[in-house]
Formats: C-alpha cells, structure tokens, sequence
C-alpha cells in the first residue's frame, strides 16, 4: 500500500482513538469531533484522489435514496435479532450496547440527528468504501479489498474496548462493503444506507 493510502487510515486511527479510548473520550464531545473526523477524512480523500469526485458526481436518483432506506431498514432488523440473540449469550453484551447509547447522553438528538445525516454517515461511505475500499482495489484483488477494508474499519473501534461495538461495525462495515465490492457505482446507495440507519438505529428506534 502507498502513503496515500496507509496516511488516511492512521489518521482515522488516530482519530478513533481520540473519540473511543477511556483516555481521551470524556475529554471531547463525541459527536463534534466524530463530524470533524468526518470532515478532516473526506478533504483528505477527496485531496488524495481527485478522480473521487468523478465518483461522486454520478447522477444521484430516487432509486438510491430507495435501496438506501430498503438497506438500512434490514440492517435495522438484523440488529434487533442480533441484540436478542447476543444478550442471551453473553453476559456482558446488554452493558455494552448500553454504553454506546450512552453517548447520546447530554447531547440534544435535535443535533445529533442532522451531524448523523449530513455529515457523519456520508462522510464514513466517501471515506471507507469510497476511498480506502476503492483504493485498495485498484491494488489488490477487489474481494480482498473487501475483506481488508472491513476488517481495518472494525478494528479502529477497538479502542472503546467494547466487543459489541467492533462487532457492529464489522457487521455493517461488512454488508456495505459487500456491496460496494459487488457494485461500485453503489456509493450513493450507501451513504444513503448508512445516513439513515445512523438515525434510525440512534434516534427513532433504538435497539
């Protein structure tokens, strides 16, 4: 992999970190900084590769704003059998997934939901399917583009030191790079995808 590449991710790493870690998170509003990560990671993809924004320039229709809400709505689902599931199996499993909601915590949903939909969901599809999975394609096998992407985006979570949490993200970090893989000109479909299920899975219906 080349510096334009591995720089972007160390620098998501790096800012994962900030956010997750027990050292660092009490010290930063998780939602600004998860918008200034999503910000920072876009100017750098977009800086690194300018033919991204050819990518993006595909005409945007209704039938992604369709399969990205249809998407989200499944993976809203297969959460839900999943958190039933993972508690019955693991002890630790219901305190966990309550941490994660607890960041909502002192935070107006009145902010988090549009940061969710305009600028953290889409800005996590431009970065890791749009940039880093795309990249990697054009160096490597296009499945093991996939299955290193997701596996990079799960990892980067590990620093909240929470299971349920690398878990989910390597489930939906999974589903959309699988779809990427097997349609790149998906992306739009994807940042819709994650955007909403963000919402939804935060704000609407919480699991």
């Amino acid at each position: 992999m080349t510096k334009k590449i591995l720089l972007p991710i160390a620098v998501a790493a790096l800012l994962w970190f900030v956010m997750f870690s027990p050292w660092t998170a009490s010290h930063v509003n998780f939602w600004l900084t998860m918008s200034l990560a999503g910000v920072v990671l876009t100017t750098l993809s977009l800086a690194t590769t300018p033919d991204l924004r050819r990518v993006l320039a595909v005409e945007f229709s209704a039938k992604h704003i369709l399969l990205g809400v249809a998407l989200a709505a499944l993976l809203w689902g297969v959460f839900w059998v999943g958190d039933k599931v993972a508690c019955r199996m693991f002890p630790f499993a219901e305190g966990e997934i309550g941490s994660i909601y607890s960041m909502k915590d002192g935070t107006s949903p009145w902010l988090i939901g549009p940061l969710l939909l305009l600028v953290i969901g889409p800005a996590e599809e431009i970065f890791w399917r749009g940039f880093v999975q795309r990249q990697l394609s054009l160096k490597l096998n296009p499945t093991w583009a996939f299955v290193l992407t997701t596996a990079i985006y799960a990892l980067v979570h590990i620093w909240a030191l929470n299971f349920m949490l690398v878990v989910s993200a390597a489930v939906v970090g999974g589903v959309w790079g699988l779809l990427y893989r097997l349609w790149p000109k998906s992306l739009w479909t994807l940042i819709v995808s994650h955007a909403v299920w963000d919402v939804v899975v935060f704000l609407i219906f919480p699991i």
